[in-house]
Formats: structure tokens, C-alpha cells, sequence
């Protein structure tokens, strides 16, 4: 492994561990928005890919995930690694699918 390979690992790691201190899952899941593909999208974003890439491989539009985007890198869950047409997406940590919504227990007459 080259020594830069190993420092852009060390540095993503550390970017998880403080993204997780600062702000928790349930926050970032609030922000993500719901959806399989945006989940998808945001996983994706692991620094590596570009917004198109992650497009393609998430199935969402490349307009609407620009939106998604917007609104991820506003709220602080995502970041742009570079500039231009090579610029990449780094997320502020990977999230599991959601968790499941306890059902509200209604009372029956």
C-alpha cells in the first residue's frame, strides 16, 4: 500500500469517527430523506465516485440527486473532495439500511 493510499484511509476514518461524535445517526437519517436509492446514493459517496457515477450506480436522476446533494453538503452529512468534473462525494460516515418505525399501537374498540 502507498503511503498516500494509506494516509487518504487514515483521514477517512477519522472523518467518520468525529462525523459520528458530532452528529448522530438518526440526524443524518433525518437529512438523507427517505428512500432505498437515496440511501443507496449516499453510501456511494464514499469519496471515490463522482456525482455522475453515483447517478448511474444509485438509479436516481442526475438532476435530482444534484438537488440531494445540495442539501446533504448544506447540512453538513457531505462533503466535495477536489473541483470541476472530477470532483468527488464523500459522505460523513456510511449509514445501515434505516432503522424500522416502531408501529403506534392503537387501541381497539
Amino acid at each position: 500500500m502507498e503511503p498516500t493510499e494509506r494516509f487518504e484511509q487514515l483521514l477517512q476514518c477519522l472523518v467518520q469517527i468525529i462525523g459520528r461524535n458530532a452528529m448522530p445517526s438518526e440526524t443524518v437519517y433525518k437529512i438523507l430523506g427517505q428512500g432505498k436509492k437515496q440511501l443507496k446514493a449516499f453510501n456511494l459517496c464514499d469519496g471515490s465516485l463522482t456525482q455522475k457515477e453515483v447517478a448511474k450506480k444509485s438509479g436516481i436522476d442526475q438532476g435530482n440527486l444534484s438537488r440531494t446533494v445540495n442539501r446533504w453538503v448544506q447540512n453538513g452529512i457531505a462533503f466535495w473532495i477536489g473541483e470541476g468534473r472530477n470532483a468527488t462525494l464523500l459522505h460523513i460516515y456510511p449509514l445501515p439500511a434505516a432503522p424500522k418505525r416502531e408501529r403506534k399501537k392503537t387501541k381497539r374498540r
